[in-house]
């Protein structure tokens, strides 16, 4: 996964804050691919990434809520089947990272906002 980033004001750099550091992100990376080979251990690939359509209908199904934002999205801006199975796989393994056995509304929210050409179209 590749996200852009803004550059960081120097404020920003020398203000304390109470981020994650590298090490605590690295636990919790580690934890979410366990999760996903444990998870695809029958199926012949080791991550989100590598599954196929019928792979996703299995391990990412969406609440009523999910559902019905993730169609939104789908109308408004015309997705491709492509852009809908990396915006599903995307928010996979946020609710991965976070130890959710669901996808909820939040990670899916989450990935559409790494989503470079939603944001060029709503601007």
């Amino acid at each position: 996964m590749f996200i852009g980033l803004n550059p960081v004001s120097y404020n920003k750099l020398n203000h304390n804050s109470n981020n994650e550091n590298s090490k605590t992100i690295r636990k919790r990376v580690e934890k979410a691919r366990i999760i996903q080979r444990e998870r695809f251990k029958n199926e012949g690939i080791y991550c989100n990434a590598q599954m196929n359509i019928k792979l996703l209908k299995k391990y990412c199904k969406l609440d009523k809520d999910t559902s019905s934002i993730m169609e939104k999205i789908y109308m408004k801006f015309n997705l491709s089947t492509r852009s809908y199975s990396r915006i599903i796989k995307v928010s996979r393994s946020i609710a991965d990272l976070k130890g959710n056995k669901k996808i909820l509304k939040e990670d899916l929210i989450e990935a559409l906002q790494y989503r470079r050409f939603i944001e060029e179209k709503i601007i």
